[in-house]
């Protein structure tokens, strides 16, 4: 386990010191981690705080093996095939097909939730019709990118200001729905 998560931080580039502060652990954890000779069973919580620091889950850091985890490390997930042929089968817009058809690289790289989505957008005057299927997989994947910022800067120094935008576009958000809500009245 520490030879695996000791060459996905290398893969990340990050060095001692980066992992310590990522992922909250001590920086002794962290050098008996990446200098170690694999002997020493790591504590559940160190698993865990490891593998959130890398973006994946416990089980993902525990089971699967180091080639399909390295894709990950520079944000690439390896494509679900089950998940790809169901998103085919259930595409019924012409238009979404085409482009499932076209972008195999980007489909691939839809998980379960945006499938969902995508599928849910596609209904007779849905997104899709309204806005076409580049501008709507476009927004899920900003939306994407933007999550894997927020995750990676919620295990920094800034996770106090991140709290603080995220209140401030709460508030805003907040206060157009309630003008919406008078206006409608």
């Amino acid at each position: 386990m520490a030879n695996k998560i000791a060459r996905l931080v290398e893969e990340r580039g990050w060095n001692q010191e980066d992992f310590a502060r990522i992922s909250q652990l001590n920086r002794h954890t962290v050098r008996t981690i990446l200098n170690s000779d694999a002997k020493r069973r790591l504590r559940n919580a160190t698993v865990s705080q490891c593998s959130e620091a890398l973006g994946l889950t416990v089980n993902e850091l525990r089971t699967l093996p180091l080639e399909r985890l390295l894709p990950r490390m520079h944000g690439k997930r390896p494509a679900d095939e089950a998940l790809l042929k169901m998103l085919t089968a259930s595409a019924t817009l012409p238009e979404l097909t085409a482009w499932l058809e076209r972008n195999e690289e980007r489909s691939a790289e839809f998980n379960a939730g945006e499938v969902d989505e995508l599928l849910e957008m596609q209904k007779p005057g849905g997104a899709l019709e309204r806005l076409g299927v580049e501008q709507c997989v476009e927004m899920i994947e900003r939306r994407r990118r933007l999550m894997a910022q927020v995750r990676s800067i919620a295990g920094t120094e800034y996770l106090e200001l991140l709290e603080q935008v995220v209140e401030l576009v709460q508030c805003k958000l907040h206060a157009a729905k309630a003008d919406a809500g008078r206006r409608l009245r």
